[in-house]
């Protein structure tokens, strides 16, 4: 397995704490009870979502490749959303919500969070929300915008891997994405297919219902949902001229580019840069030794 140390875990923090010991430095804290005073904490549940917003359409997500025409993030399908609860308390682990923005589509629900001030400038138009279901998994990424971000969690239990921005160059990071190869097992990798994954050191944490996991810019990560949960992002998007510049270079030049590319070439293109990421990781590997 990977070179893993668990991701450390404080009951609460102040501001200069936060900024002085974690943002600053970019290292991934848990928080155990910044949501300690959320309505939230109580109140979600699969009965309380289905009573308050059961009667929503929402779209949902599965774990296939996007491949053909078809952009890489798009919805699988839909339903209401009390219909998602019942089929996700029937054992179902492929569907997710993904990236629901609270604020847009669900303000019955934002009066049930707070926010706290802890050192980052959240952006509070975007609240969103991510539901799975006991198995679901999510690929190992980073966030095309490259924001810090706080995930609270409610509900069971959620194991987070990450790893560090500069571990990048042996994550066989597929071109013109913001993912890993969705070929490659987290949980049981293999190091003779992907060897460059053995050059990866990280960390990892259990969720538990009502922590508040920091992620910092630019680190990947990996989730599983061991059972059934939501979770809520906010986020802080980058203020210095580089990395605002990267957020903008990545969601106007290399969203669009896959998404003219996919359009014109289809398969031909989602191939030609999974191959990418194998040959160019390894080749940086090659040097490496």
């Amino acid at each position: 397995m990977f070179d893993l140390i668990p991701v450390p875990r404080v009951e609460t923090i102040d501001r200069q704490s936060f900024v002085e010991n974690w943002k600053n430095p970019g290292r991934p804290v848990v928080i155990e009870q910044l949501t300690a005073a959320w309505p939230a904490r109580e109140k979600w549940s699969v009965d309380y979502m289905k009573q308050v917003v059961g009667d929503h359409i929402v779209p949902l997500y599965d774990s296939d490749r996007a491949y053909g025409r078809k952009h890489q993030h798009a919805a699988a399908t839909e339903m209401r959303l009390d219909e998602y609860m019942d089929l996700l308390q029937a054992g179902e682990n492929n569907l997710r919500m993904f990236f629901y923005n609270l604020m847009a589509h669900a303000p019955e629900l934002t009066g049930d969070i707070c926010w706290p001030d802890i050192g980052l400038k959240l952006f509070k138009k975007l609240p969103v929300l991510f539901v799975g279901g006991a198995g679901a998994k999510v690929q190992m990424h980073i966030d095309i915008d490259l924001a810090d971000i706080l995930l609270s969690h409610f509900g069971g239990k959620k194991r987070v891997l990450l790893f560090p921005p500069e571990q990048t160059r042996w994550m066989y990071r597929v071109p013109f994405s913001f993912s890993s190869l969705a070929d490659i097992d987290y949980d049981n990798p293999d190091f003779e297919q992907f060897p460059a994954l053995q050059k990866l050191s990280g960390q990892i944490t259990e969720l538990n219902h009502g922590d508040v996991l920091y992620i910092p810019s630019g680190w990947w990560h990996y989730i599983v949902y061991e059972e059934l949960g939501f979770s809520l992002a906010m986020r802080a998007f980058p203020m210095t001229p580089a990395p605002a510049l990267k957020m903008l270079n990545n969601l106007l030049v290399v969203r669009n580019t896959d998404a003219v590319m996919r359009k014109l070439r289809g398969d031909q293109w989602v191939l030609r840069n999974e191959k990418l990421a194998v040959t160019r990781t390894h080749e940086r590997l090659a040097i490496s030794e």
